[in-house]
């Protein structure tokens, strides 16, 4: 048996903690939108902002 290195992770456990969080924001986003009465679509696209915005102050934020 021979003393190999791990491979690296393919994503860090920082990215995937900031991913997932931005994702749950980008959900909680869109089905409060929906529930406020807007139309799927609009939901759709304001739970897509509020996940990419949050990315780059997620990111600043967990350091």
């Amino acid at each position: 048996m021979t003393n190999q290195p791990l491979p690296e992770p393919f994503l860090t456990l920082h990215t995937a903690f900031v991913l997932v969080t931005a994702v749950l924001i980008g959900c909680a986003v869109g089905v409060l939108t929906h529930l406020g009465g807007a139309h799927p679509a609009l939901s759709v696209l304001a739970g897509l902002t509020a996940g990419g915005g949050a990315v780059p102050v997620l990111r600043g934020l967990i350091r």
